[in-house]
């Protein structure tokens, strides 16, 4: 049998430390490679959240003023008499309500005021209403 007796050597201790600092430098550059990859992530994460309540916020306003104006719409026809109405539409930001024309439309005046332009004819009574307005008074006081 044969046995033989390896020595420590100058070289393999040298090649010892310098590999082990190599691997130290190798996973910390690693590290600092992978949190900026992260960072970056993260920050478009965030930006894609903030474009998304955004988005929500757009629509549950779209929703709250499409109520708005249903709600109007609603009490106008009322203040007439749902009998009397012949036809409601939405037509560049005015509610355009078509009546009988022997309807009575002072509540609806008083309520309105200016807002509220009326063509009479022999067939029927037009009533326009403004909706900027309106929707701008009642969305800010909710």
């Amino acid at each position: 049998m044969i046995i033989a007796v390896k020595r420590t050597s100058k070289k393999r201790l040298i090649i010892r430390i310098l590999s082990l600092i190599v691997l130290f430098i190798m996973f910390t550059a690693y590290y600092f490679h992978m949190s900026e990859k992260y960072a970056i992530e993260e920050k478009e994460k965030q930006l894609t959240q903030i474009e998304e309540n955004k988005a929500f916020e757009e629509k549950t306003k779209k929703q709250k003023i499409e109520k708005l104006i249903y709600r109007e719409v609603e009490s106008a026809v009322d203040l007439i008499g749902q009998l009397k109405v012949r036809n409601v539409k939405i037509i560049s930001k005015k509610i355009v309500i078509v009546c009988d024309p022997d309807t009575n439309i002072d509540p609806l005046l008083v309520r309105y005021g200016t807002l509220a332009l009326v063509k009479r004819t022999l067939d029927d009574i037009k009533i326009a209403i403004d909706l900027e307005y309106i929707v701008e008074s009642k969305y800010n006081e909710e």
